[in-house]
C-alpha cells in the first residue's frame, strides 16, 4: 500500500492490529465528534461484549505508530457471512483517508479467511460519512433493521486462489 504524502487520499498506510492489554487503553481513548456519539457503541462497551462473544474480532487500526481507530467484526466458521459490528476512527484523525484504509484493510482480512462469501454492515440511517464509505466500498443497502439501523451487504468477488 502506498503512504500517502497529504496532498492526496487514494491511499494511506494503515494496519490492523488484534486488541490486546497493552493497547486496550488507547482503544478506548479514542473519541468521536460530538455530533457521531450516538452512531456507535463506545469502545469500551465494545470490547467488554467482545470478552462474551467468541466470533469478536476486535481491532485497533494504527496509522505509523498510533492509534487512530477501531472496528470490530465477527466471521463465524460455520457461516459464510461476516457482519462488521463495530467502526469508528478518532476525532483528530477523521477525514485522513484511514476509514477508507481500515476498511479495505479489514475486507482483506475477512476475504483471507477463505469461508466468506458477504459482508453485511449496520449504521444509523443519519450518519451519511458511512453511508458514503461503505457505498463507495461496493455495499449495497438492503433497508433497515429491527433497530432502526440500515443494513448494507457487500458480496465478495471468488478468491483467486490468495
Amino acid at each position: 500500500m502506498a503512504k500517502s504524502d497529504g496532498t492526496s487520499r487514494e491511499m494511506v498506510e494503515i494496519r490492523l492490529v488484534p486488541v490486546t492489554r497493552a493497547n486496550r487503553a488507547l482503544v478506548t481513548s479514542l473519541r468521536l465528534a460530538p455530533e457521531q456519539i450516538d452512531f456507535v457503541a463506545s469502545n469500551a462497551d465494545s470490547l467488554d461484549e467482545a470478552r462474551s462473544d467468541r466470533d469478536a474480532r476486535p481491532r485497533a487500526v494504527i496509522a505509523g505508530d498510533r492509534v487512530v481507530g477501531f472496528l470490530m467484526y465477527e466471521a463465524p466458521r460455520d457461516d459464510d457471512e461476516a457482519r462488521i459490528y463495530r467502526f469508528m476512527i478518532d476525532r483528530s484523525s477523521q477525514g485522513k483517508g484511514y476509514g477508507k484504509a481500515a476498511l479495505r484493510e479489514v475486507l482483506g482480512e475477512i476475504r483471507g479467511l477463505g469461508h466468506v462469501r458477504h459482508v453485511s454492515i449496520c449504521y444509523e440511517p443519519e450518519n451519511e460519512a458511512a453511508r458514503r464509505l461503505y457505498r463507495a466500498a461496493g455495499f449495497v443497502e438492503e433497508g433497515l433493521d429491527e433497530d432502526g439501523e440500515m443494513i448494507a451487504e457487500l458480496v465478495l468477488p471468488a478468491s483467486s486462489g490468495r
